[in-house]
């Protein structure tokens, strides 16, 4: 029977070795994903934190600029003091905002220097036209007086962009231990902090300005020359060339 046995021992014997590679094989393939990392889990990269524009943004946002034009129900239209005042401010306006916003001219409506005030308003309009401001850019709209001066002004506004910096000055970590050689907390700072002190047009911060219109007297000219086939260099008399010749 020992005989019989025998061939299913040997068997058994052959099989361990593979069914040892075939268990470590499978301890293998259940420990890896222990290995793997959550995707899902926010990561912030290095480029990041040293980055002043993201550690320390700066704030750009909109508020109202506005003045006022009193105008008497007896009179014709704008005092010249009156009129300096007003093309001040829409100089101001352009300077400040580079033709992101529109002027809104609001007149009184119901009140007693209504006529007044609509006369004024068309004589705003045209000087407004006179210094260089586009009809797209000027809105004309009323607005209802409730109780107070039976002579409501004429009120002028725009959207100016205001950039605020952000708050410097925080020091919570010792600067002569950082083993982990990050950027401290104050770092770029300053830098963004005066940097929207400085800037002329905050609107620059949001994106670069739109294209305005060409100078096409030389542009036509040149193409003029260019569809006759002549050449669109500019001639030069004889006083004006250079003589490359030695003289002798």
């Amino acid at each position: 029977m020992t005989s019989h046995l025998k061939p299913l021992r040997d068997a058994q014997l052959a099989a361990r070795p593979a069914a040892r590679s075939l268990m470590i094989a499978c301890a293998l393939t259940l420990a890896l994903p222990a290995c793997k990392h959550d995707d899902n889990r926010g990561q912030v990269a290095g480029w990041a934190l040293v980055d002043p524009a993201q550690r320390h943004p700066i704030i750009v946002s909109q508020q109202p600029q506005t003045m006022t034009l009193r105008v008497p129900r007896n009179s014709s239209g704008l005092a010249p003091q009156q009129r300096a005042e007003l093309l001040n401010f829409a100089d101001r306006s352009r300077a400040s905002d580079a033709g992101n916003s529109r002027l809104i001219i609001a007149a009184p409506s119901g009140s007693g220097n209504e006529v007044a005030a609509m006369h004024a308003v068309g004589e705003i309009r045209n000087l407004l036209s006179d210094r260089g401001f586009p009809e797209s850019s000027m809105v004309v709209e009323a607005y209802a007086q409730e109780g107070g001066s039976s002579e409501p002004p004429i009120k002028i506004s725009y959207l100016r962009y205001i950039a605020e910096g952000p708050q410097c000055g925080q020091w919570p970590e010792n600067l002569a231990y950082n083993p982990n050689n990050l950027p401290h907390p104050n770092m770029g700072c300053a830098t963004q902090k005066n940097l929207a002190a400085m800037v002329a047009n905050p609107a620059d911060l949001l994106g670069p300005r739109t294209f305005g219109d060409r100078s096409s007297e030389r542009r036509d000219t040149i193409w003029g020359k260019y569809a006759i086939g002549e050449s669109s260099t500019t001639k030069k008399t004889e006083d004006e060339k250079i003589s490359t010749q030695d003289s002798k």
